[in-house]
């Protein structure tokens, strides 16, 4: 077996490792592969999601591929080892922790690196990127802003670039809340794939989500402080804007140190043939964004896909005469909740042209086309992009152009091109994102896949940044015959077992099963274990039977092994129950006195009224705890989290209820309660709603003469909502009663991880009242019952520290990462 060395994980390489073994390369080579990130793949297009708080960094979406897929496909993974050195004459790959590989056939897939121009403050003295500045490149870079945006209040934040990522990183910071502006250098928006008219138009909608565009501004450097903090940049006509975040986003770079030391030919990038050799060597290749095919450089992922098929097909032999002839420049994408999509020119270019245009500022829409020599060359689509599929079959050649040229971008009474599923070819790109055809689905769809979500999973169409899932959905039911067969695990509540969450709940409770890998021994199918079911497993029996349930510390999350919350450095955050947002001197002293003795980096006031402690290790958790002697915050679970009050009629001259007394008897009460997600509750003492009671899951406020209105289902972070006003009632202990059959109802019902904000919408208000206040169904009883067991069941989890419940449960664990010390502030 010949040794195949892949440097570089991202998904060019590995998407390359994907088809070698699709055409029966695990027989022909023993592959590894090294990657500098400390991760399995995953899809750089999802990181605009996370940013913006629509998914997370352990979400299927965002891992194409996890680490058990090496082990199951037999590859070598060298994770967060960086390769630094190439000897092309030995043979050899050097990484950074002095490890040697040695290689037969080599693969170069180094990706690209953000480009930072060259301006005063962007770096320390020692070359490392300024506090406070990012990328937007890396699952690190994400989470640094991420942090940055929730530690503080009232962040704000300049992205330099504003193109598709700097909008992207604009449209999810402004989504945490941060006042942001975009600087983009050019006169418009986008001006790769956009002329001014569209750049006018998209500027219209970012506006309109209170992002700052300034165009035709070029930044000479970053401004700081004394403390060396960001406090905004300055550009080249004297002018500055204030700012704590700074994120480039001024395009990438092929990154080509690797090869050029290593003796590769080198002009933009590493220079490649159409088999993606690398000139003048017999046994090196370069796929990717560093490579350069034909003088060109390609950092759209269609085009990588296309040459990661060609090497695979030429290494294996599957097809002697495979040849990567270069892409035709297609993009089809989201842009801060914007569909554009652009193919070839933006505009006329000689006489002969044809050109048409429409545009609709008003309700963001812009289509144009142009046409040369009866031929399309060139087509932009900005917020109705219906016509993307058809034009892009015209853009390649496949279909004709038809004589009335306005049925290129509108639907015409009289006819005009075909745009249906059915009619367009099977090489067509449906999925750019992770490079899936019309033809990829059909045959998924033939194979046996009748559902949607079945065909999602295989293909993995409509995964990245989602714009074509609703053509994805249009072929699955041509392909199947008619209309989508309803997909039936969309309702199961964990993937390994065809149960609903009440049919689950009724098999768990009939068996009398108390632990999870019971669970998954008499319902999964074939009694198979899932890793990503054993959470919301755990979650649900703790749910049924309370401190009678089986604790099996290898079905938890680290979170809930160990009672606190991992922070991305491997350290973990502690918070300690201050109920209502209430302390006494002799608590915060003892928090002082924490904090001193254990060095903790930073003490934060969270949003929930409460101190956080960040930066405390591992072994040092049981010891905090016992200093501290308060109860557990819960900051780190799955479950009811913090009460927020305000004053209340106590001290304020506006307050109409005792909020503080209330928040305090619910937070007493439901403290610790295990739910499908996190549950945050308020309670404000008049409708001024200081303690923003109306967007928080369950929220209380005083109208006064011991009346309160109850709202559940609100949200204010990622998604803003405000909460449906689900009764009022005449006193604080019926609020505990509404809220004691709420919380259960949601415990029993909600799928696992669906927030309240999601589930009030999809279960119905109506439908909430009829059960909770109304009584329709005769359920107020048992739901009052079962939470009443619940509640008696609490105990304080900190309590722990006095018996571990394994050998390894508070055993020293090495840094997920390493971080830079926290500073002092």
């Amino acid at each position: 077996m010949r040794r195949l060395v892949v440097i570089g994980n991202g998904m060019a390489g590995a998407r390359t490792v994907e088809e070698i073994l699709a055409r029966g390369g695990r027989d022909q080579f023993d592959i590894t592969m090294i990657g500098d990130e400390p991760y399995g793949n995953y899809n750089r297009i999802m990181l605009s999601h996370v940013l913006a708080g629509e998914s997370s960094t352990d979400d299927e979406d965002l891992i194409l591929n996890p680490m058990s897929w090496y082990r199951e496909n037999g590859v070598t993974l060298y994770a967060g080892d960086r390769a630094i050195r190439l000897d092309r004459f030995a043979k050899t790959v050097t990484c950074e922790s002095d490890r040697e590989v040695a290689y037969d056939v080599l693969i170069v897939a180094t990706g690209s690196n953000t480009f930072f121009p060259n301006m005063d403050g962007l770096r320390e003295a020692d070359g490392r990127l300024a506090r406070g500045v990012f990328g937007f490149r890396t699952i690190a870079d994400t989470n640094g802003m991420l942090q940055m945006a929730q530690a503080e209040d009232d962040v704000s934040a300049v992205v330099i670039g504003g193109g598709l990522l700097g909008l992207e990183a604009a449209y999810g910071l402004r989504t945490q809340g941060l006042t942001v502006n975009v600087v983009h250098s050019p006169g418009h928006l986008m001006n790769q794939q956009l002329d001014e008219r569209g750049g006018s138009v998209l500027r219209a909608k970012i506006e309109a989500l209170g992002v700052g565009v300034h165009t035709s501004v070029r930044t000479d450097a970053v401004l700081h402080d004394e403390q060396g903090r960001v406090t905004g940049v300055a550009f080249t006509d004297g002018s500055s804007l204030a700012a704590d975040m700074v994120v480039v986003t001024a395009g990438i770079r092929p990154n080509t140190e690797l090869a050029r030391a290593g003796g590769l030919v080198i002009e933009r990038g590493i220079v490649v043939d159409d088999q993606m050799r690398c000139e003048d060597e017999g046994s090196v290749y370069a796929v990717g964004e560093c490579a350069q095919h034909r003088g060109e450089l390609y950092g759209l992922v269609a085009p990588v896909w296309e040459q990661a098929v060609v090497l695979a097909e030429h290494l294996t032999g599957s097809n002697p005469e495979a040849a990567y002839e270069g892409s035709r420049s297609t993009t089809k994408l989201k842009v801060a909740g914007v569909d554009v999509a652009a193919m070839g020119v933006k505009g006329p270019e000689l006489d002969g042209d044809e050109f048409l245009q429409f545009y609709d500022s008003r309700n963001g829409t812009y289509k144009n086309v142009v046409v040369r020599d009866g031929k399309l060359i060139g087509a932009t689509l900005m917020g109705e992009v219906g016509k993307a599929g058809m034009l892009t079959q015209a853009f390649d050649g496949k279909i004709e152009l038809p004589e009335d040229r306005l049925s290129l971008l509108f639907d015409l009474a009289d006819g005009g091109a075909a745009t249906s599923a059915a009619d367009l070819p099977d090489d067509t790109q449906v999925c750019n994102c992770n490079g899936v055809s019309k033809g990829d689905i059909v045959s998924c769809v033939h194979a046996g896949a009748s559902s949607l979500g079945e065909v999602i999973a295989k293909t993995r169409a409509g995964k990245g940044c989602g714009s074509c899932k609703g053509l994805v959905a249009d072929i699955v039911a041509c392909a199947a015959g008619g209309a989508l067969v309803p997909d039936p695990s969309a309702d199961w509540y964990v993937p390994c077992i065809p149960m609903t969450k009440a049919e689950l709940i009724s098999a768990i409770r009939e068996q009398d099963l108390r632990a999870v890998s019971q669970v998954f021994t008499a319902l999964a199918t074939d009694g198979t274990e899932d890793a990503g079911s054993k959470m919301p497993l755990a979650s649900l029996l703790r749910t049924i039977w309370g401190p009678d349930w089986v604790d099996e510390r290898g079905a938890l999350f680290i979170n809930d092994r160990v009672h606190a919350n991992i922070q991305r450095d491997g350290t973990f955050s502690v918070v300690p129950q201050m109920k209502g947002g209430v302390t006494t001197p002799d608590q915060l002293r003892r928090i002082a006195d924490v904090a001193d003795k254990y060095q903790v980096p930073l003490v934060k006031v969270t949003g929930g009224q409460r101190i956080d402690l960040l930066g405390i290790r591992k072994e040092d958790l049981p010891k905090v705890w016992g200093d501290l002697d308060m109860p557990s915050g819960y900051a780190y679970g799955k479950s009811m989290r913090t009460v927020k009050t305000c004053v209340g009629s106590d001290f304020c001259r506006y307050g109409l209820g005792d909020s503080t007394a209330l928040g305090i008897a619910l937070e007493e009460r439901f403290q610790g309660l295990e739910t499908p997600a996190k549950l945050k509750l308020a309670v404000a003492g008049c409708p001024r709603n200081c303690s923003e009671a109306l967007c928080k899951d369950f929220g209380v406020v005083s109208v006064g003469e011991d009346r309160w209105e109850i709202y559940v289902g609100g949200a204010a972070g990622a998604h803003i909502r405000k909460g449906d006003l689900l009764a009022t009632v005449e006193s604080s202990d019926a609020v505990l009663d509404v809220a004691g059959r709420f919380i259960q109802y949601y415990r029993e019902d909600a799928k696992w991880l669906e927030r309240t904000y999601a589930w009030v919408p999809r279960v119905g208000l109506e439908h909430l009242q009829a059960i909770l206040i109304r009584d329709e169904e005769g359920a107020v009883a048992g739901l009052d019952e079962r939470m009443a067991i619940a509640v008696a069941g609490y105990r304080d989890p900190w309590q722990e520290r006095t018996e571990p419940k394994s050998p390894a449960q508070f055993v020293p664990s090495l840094p997920l990462l390493p971080l830079p010390q926290v500073p002092v502030r």
